[in-house]
């Protein structure tokens, strides 16, 4: 019973064993180069410009969190919806409570998306105003005492 792992095992030897071969033979056999052109950075066929460390605006992180949630949402959702038929054919019940987690899941997301929404966390760009909305507290005049 414990032979049939051996062969598994001894396959995995050999694989590993030809992948190091091949690697190690092609770092000893590669021409070897090096210049500053082919250490600078590959940027589309262009020349870069400018530096790579650039301020990059955090709200496109709340955004992209969005666009992948409704999109777990979708990928969650057409399966579901494939076997719905099914599922009332077999029992109605079983399509009803199929399509009461449906409804409590997508719910659940866009109560989420209201929420972001309602904050203004969806727009791109805030007003001055908008960020600054209570004024500036200006300490009290101190009494002479």
């Amino acid at each position: 019973m414990g032979y049939g792992f051996g062969a598994v095992f001894a396959f995995a030897v050999v694989a590993i064993g030809f992948a190091a071969i091949a690697l190690t033979a092609g770092r000893f056999l590669r021409p070897n180069f090096p210049e500053a052109a082919k250490a600078s950075i590959y940027e589309c066929g262009e020349k870069p410009i400018g530096t790579a460390w650039m301020n990059f605006n955090p709200r496109f992180y709340l955004v992209a969190l969005v666009f992948v949630i409704f999109e777990v949402d979708i990928a969650l959702t057409f399966p579901v919806v494939a076997v719905f038929k099914e599922w009332v054919a077999f029992s109605p019940r079983t399509g009803l409570i199929a399509l009461a987690e449906l409804l409590l899941f997508t719910g659940i997301l866009v109560v989420g998306l209201a929420w972001v929404w309602v904050h203004g966390d969806l727009e791109w760009v805030k007003k001055l105003a908008e960020l600054d909305e209570r004024p500036a507290q200006r300490p009290a005049a101190r009494k002479a005492a």
